[in-house]
């Protein structure tokens, strides 16, 4: 392989200063996942002790092996979101992979300090995306239930589509029908139609104190009439003495996750997927130079090549097809041992044959050349991991006449029907078809991760507030109403900061468009760990495109 040199100066002016910007806005992120962490606050976490319980963040790390990271998802989930309803951090649910006995596990914990653990419309999308992960993944999962269920003043919105409520539990009996081991604990409250989500468990347990019921004693008598006592109801001892409900019943939670470590170390071990894997090793690139090549700043340009290098093992890479189609770099490398097809929008203007072919823009050449990489990963089993920083395909007569529509269409192709598994990372833009092409959201990357430099939409902040400023005015004169230059620079001002907020990677995080906002330094980490997460799935199935344009 060829290892990759550096021309990057860390000791430059420009590099030092990206670095402190990116410091800086570090630093705010730090200070606001520092308060995600509290949940519901300090008030409602002493209300949680008080009842001889757990966080949900002190079950998980009693629960992970001792020195492992527990890779979060969706931290910023419902970011800035029901503020009506004094907000919900975290979606009220804390997931992630963690390490239980040397093995991977989706863990999904309800957090009872943020309203009592309740269901709101984002804690359903938050479960259910992580359910998925765990479904594409053939992942097990680990439940640690404590939640009132529905938020009932949202009902309308968290009870009825197929990404509501109910798909949980859809989704649990799928995964048990493939025989992908769920194990759950009742740690706390678990009533009505959430009182299906452990019973559709393969193992379920449950602590004193706790309660497991499809109606509480308040709604028992308002609709039988019956009076009964909580723990008569659906306690523990009830459901393991007599519904016969429970697989084990435990004193409280330190005893119940050291339960469920001991059913861990028991369980046999599964097939791995077929994706070539081999001793892992560093790269000899510094990764914590990321911040100085990457900015905050998305005019500034970089080598993508920069970036590969310091992600990849040895900081070796086979580059597919180097001189043709130069604005994405593609190629063959080596993350934590496993083999992976890397496919990189190029940020730096480059030459082609045609001309100039500017950076962060997809040229009818780069677009056939990926789709037939892609193609390649895909024949020889290779997973693909997607690094982002585009602003779209290229337009203009040049273009059309390229057949960039037809080459545009090729690359989707081939991501939409890709069997390996696909990881994408946002570092800057991602624009428009571009964040399509580059495998987006809606794509199925198995994963997909944002750095704080991340940006995207259907297209610029700048352009789209232009393109929208002027459809306004035209309104505007059109009703007779035309604005003054003052006016348009106060309108343009006002759409430019409202378009900004939606642009922030807080925004896609906190409605699960991403799962989880990165540092550029923790990348190569949390790209070993889903590597080793899809490994999980042994089988992949035929690779097919259908019917390609040529």
């Amino acid at each position: 392989m060829t290892r990759i040199k550096t021309e990057h100066d860390g000791t430059s002016k420009s590099a030092k200063a990206a670095r402190n910007v990116f410091r800086k806005v570090l630093e705010l992120y730090q200070e606001q996942e520092a308060q995600l962490h509290l949940g519901g606050g300090e008030k409602a976490i002493a209300r949680q002790h008080s009842k001889g319980r757990l966080t949900a963040r002190e079950r998980v790390e009693k629960l992970v092996d001792r020195g492992s990271t527990f890779h979060e998802t969706g931290l910023f989930a419902a970011w800035e979101m029901y503020e009506e309803w004094g907000g919900v951090p975290g979606a009220g649910t804390v997931t992630g992979i963690g390490t239980v006995h040397g093995r991977r596990f989706m863990i999904i914990a309800n957090d009872a300090t943020v309203k009592a653990g309740a269901f709101f419309p984002m804690t359903c999308k938050k479960v259910i995306r992580n359910q998925k992960i765990a479904l594409e993944n053939s992942l097990p999962v680990i439940y640690l239930v404590d939640s009132a269920g529905v938020f009932l003043p949202l009902q309308d919105e968290v009870f009825p589509d197929e990404d509501d409520f109910g798909r949980v539990f859809r989704n649990n009996a799928v995964m048990s029908a493939r025989g992908i081991p769920q194990i759950a604990a009742i740690m706390g409250s678990c009533v009505a139609g959430g009182a299906y989500l452990p019973v559709m468990c393969d193992t379920l347990l449950m602590t004193e104190g706790s309660g497991l019921f499809l109606a509480g004693p308040a709604l028992v008598k308002a609709a039988i009439g019956q009076e009964v006592e909580s723990e008569d109801l659906g306690g523990a001892s009830m459901h393991a003495e007599i519904s016969g409900t429970l697989d084990f019943k435990e004193k409280d939670d330190a005893a119940c996750l050291k339960r469920i470590r001991s059913i861990v170390e028991k369980m046999g071990a599964r097939p791995k997927a077929p994706f070539d894997k081999k001793r892992s090793r560093g790269p000899k690139l510094d990764p914590r130079e990321l911040t100085g090549i990457c900015t905050m700043d998305a005019r500034r340009t970089y080598d993508m090549r920069e970036v590969i290098g310091r992600l990849v093992d040895d900081s070796d890479f086979d580059e597919y097809r180097a001189d043709y189609g130069k604005s994405l770099v593609t190629g063959y490398a080596r993350i934590g041992g496993y083999a992976v097809g890397i496919v990189a929008n190029q940020k730096i203007n480059t030459r082609g044959k045609k001309g100039t072919e500017f950076g962060s823009v997809i040229y009818t050449e780069s677009a056939e050349k990926a789709a037939r990489f892609i193609m390649d990963c895909n024949q020889s089993l290779v997973p693909l991991v997607f690094l982002h920083d585009v602003n779209g395909f290229m337009v203009g007569r040049t273009a059309e006449e390229s057949g960039i529509i037809r080459a545009g269409a090729k690359m989707v192709n081939a991501v939409s029907n890709c069997v390996v598994p696909k990881i994408s990372v946002i570092i800057g833009g991602s624009f428009g078809a571009g964040h399509y092409a580059m495998c987006g959201k809606a794509y199925d990357p198995r994963f997909i991760l944002a750095w704080p430099s991340a940006r995207y939409s259907v297209m610029s902040g700048e352009a789209a507030s232009k393109v929208l400023v002027d459809i306004r005015v035209a309104q505007m004169k059109k009703a007779g109403k035309a604005p003054t230059e003052e006016e348009k620079e106060a309108l343009l001002k006002d759409t430019q900061k409202r378009y900004a907020k939606a642009l922030d990677p807080r925004y896609a995080a906190a409605r699960l468009w991403v799962d989880a906002i990165i540092r550029p330094e923790e990348t190569r980490d949390w790209l070993v760990a889903a590597l080793d997460v899809a490994a999980h799935q042994a089988e992949v199935p035929k690779f097919s495109t259908g019917v390609l344009q040529c």
